[in-house]
């Protein structure tokens, strides 16, 4: 992205906030005219009581503790009021971000990994957040107050003003090169450390395996590579920079050093009071902070870039088709004619001419090998991926179609291979089927799936459930899961191994009583145990060959 794309970037972004953000400007820019009076206090005071002007000596005390008491309410006023602000615009920009990615196309193995999108969503969002509440408004108040110091500095010698602009070293800051550099190790680094936390978020994901592999001195060596990898690109960053600071600070060292000397030959030869001088110092001081600020804001800006287009990659993932959800009422079945379906890339087809059609109330067990297509007709019934030939219709005994889109989706449950339970409650876990179900539904989905044992645990629904369903078997939590999935208000069902970790007692009973589902339901097993087709009465064995 062009920076002129990054601004308007954020100039959207701040929509909604952007009166806060010009009450935090105008709180800031009254604080710094109240810090400039306050050198004019200061210089008025030394004066009076030198004796080189007249005046009432308590009343410009009084003004210099008004002063100071207004800094300080203000200061802590633009705190409060900032931090309210961001932690506003943080939240909401993490919302949009988890509700964008949540409807975005699924990529299949292009899908961008969990651990980036949390560093972008995590780090990126925390930084756009500060650049908008706190650096925006901060860079107008520090153009005022170096404009307001330069003036006054000027009312009191024009010759030390100019001499002190001529000294700062402004156009190395705003090189080209140096920005344009700037942006590529920024970019660099925020990708390594996407890199690093995608690393830990995966292996303690998976550190009970890691540690039952005795691979954690692998792991441990390669997290150790990718942390040195960042730390020197850090390093590079901070080398990279340090000549311009070095030249910056240099420049602001000479002109206080230039400030001092010009009071103390002032002094001497009785052209400057004491109050002059001070007021030199100080405002060479209010001239310097502002430059100093201004300095820090090149490399700050381009973290802030940075981060703005690594979000906006997410933001430019393009979404599901959105819309009404298109219902089939009653039972529905699903008709497909001459499916084709090829991942990006490959070259094999998954699915080639396939056709078959799941009729209303239906139980069908489809088997095959592993790799033969099982999952991915799954994917293309639930329309996270879509067929290049051939296509999908949902229809009912009434004469009700659909295409099969994401807006059908809501006439189908699927309860994945594996364990897919969050963390939480049996209870909580179960209402993601049907926020709105019954105690009663609930009892009955859990028997229906075979997981009775539920209710000889002490807290029974309450029972907690761990990460990725931890403190539950394997066979318990993929019984829970189905529960969960008979909740679901779509009459469609798609189970995908659903018996994959129970014994053969179990699985029968499984079997048995969701056949007794299929006269108000339409169920598809997907499986390689071909003897799941014996098990089920008035079903349909449906073979995907390669």
């Amino acid at each position: 992205m062009h920076i002129k794309e990054c601004l308007l970037w954020l100039w959207k972004t701040s929509q909604g906030i952007r009166l806060s953000i010009g009450w935090s400007g105008g709180v800031g820019i009254v604080h710094a005219g109240i810090s400039l009076f306050f050198v004019y206090v200061c210089k008025c005071l030394i004066d009076i009581a030198t004796g080189h002007s007249q005046g009432n000596l308590k009343l410009w005390i009084g003004i210099m503790l008004g002063c100071m008491a207004g800094q300080l309410l203000l200061s802590a006023f633009r705190s409060q009021w900032n931090n309210r602000i961001e932690i506003r615009l943080c939240s909401r920009l993490r919302q949009q971000l988890f509700d964008h990615l949540m409807l975005s196309q699924w990529k299949g193995e292009k899908t961008r990994h969990t651990g980036d999108m949390l560093n972008r969503i995590e780090e990126d969002t925390l930084t756009v957040s500060d650049a908008l509440c706190r650096t925006a408004p901060n860079i107008v108040i520090t153009f005022f107050q170096l404009a307001g110091s330069l003036y006054f500095l000027a009312k009191l010698d024009v010759r030390l003003t100019g001499i002190l602009i001529c000294i700062m070293p402004l156009a190395l800051l705003f090189s080209k090169t140096y920005v344009r550099n700037m942006r590529k190790i920024s970019r660099d680094i925020r990708e390594t450390d996407s890199r690093v936390q995608s690393f830990l978020q995966e292996h303690l994901q998976h550190s009970l395996l890691i540690r039952a592999l005795e691979y954690t001195k692998q792991a441990s060596c390669k997290l150790t590579s990718l942390q040195n990898h960042l730390r020197r690109q850090v390093i590079h960053r901070l080398n990279y920079s340090t000549y311009s600071r070095l030249m910056v600070q240099t420049g602001f060292a000479t002109g206080y050093a230039v400030a001092f000397l010009w009071g103390i030959f002032g002094l001497y030869e009785e052209t400057v009071t004491f109050g002059m001088m001070t007021a030199f110092l100080q405002l060479v001081s209010q001239v310097q902070r502002p430059m100093v600020e201004l300095s820090r804001q090149i490399p700050a800006s381009i973290r802030v870039f940075t981060s703005v287009e690594r979000l906006n990659e997410l933001y430019a993932l393009p979404l599901e088709k959105q819309g009404s959800p298109i219902r089939i009422e009653g039972c529905a079945g699903i008709r497909i004619r001459e499916l084709s379906f090829t991942y990006p890339g490959g070259r094999r087809k998954v699915l080639d001419h396939f056709s078959h059609d799941f009729t209303p109330g239906s139980l069908t067990v489809i088997v095959g090998e592993t790799g033969v297509g099982k999952s991915t007709l799954v994917r293309l019934l639930l329309s996270l991926l879509s067929p290049q030939e051939g296509n999908i219709t949902l229809y009912n005994h009434l004469g009700q179609e659909a295409s099969a889109s994401p807006l059908t989706r809501c006439n189908l449950s699927y309860v994945p291979q594996g364990n897919s339970l969050i963390s939480g409650s049996i209870r909580e876990n179960l209402l993601m089927g049907n926020p709105q179900a019954s105690e009663a539904s609930l009892r009955a989905a859990l028997h229906a799936a075979a997981a009775d044992f539920v209710f000889q645990m002490p807290e029974e629904l309450d029972t907690p459930c761990g990460e990725r369903g931890s403190g539950f078997s394997e066979g318990q939590a993929q019984r829970i899961a189905i529960a969960r999935g008979l909740l679901r208000p779509g009459s469609i069902l798609l189970l995908d191994e659903p018996s994959s970790a129970l014994d053969a007692a179990t699985e029968e009973l499984l079997l048995n009583r969701l056949s007794a589902l299929v006269h108000h339901k339409t169920l598809l097993l997907i499986t390689h145990r071909e003897h799941l087709a014996q098990l089920c009465t008035s079903s349909l064995s449906l073979k995907i060959e390669k």
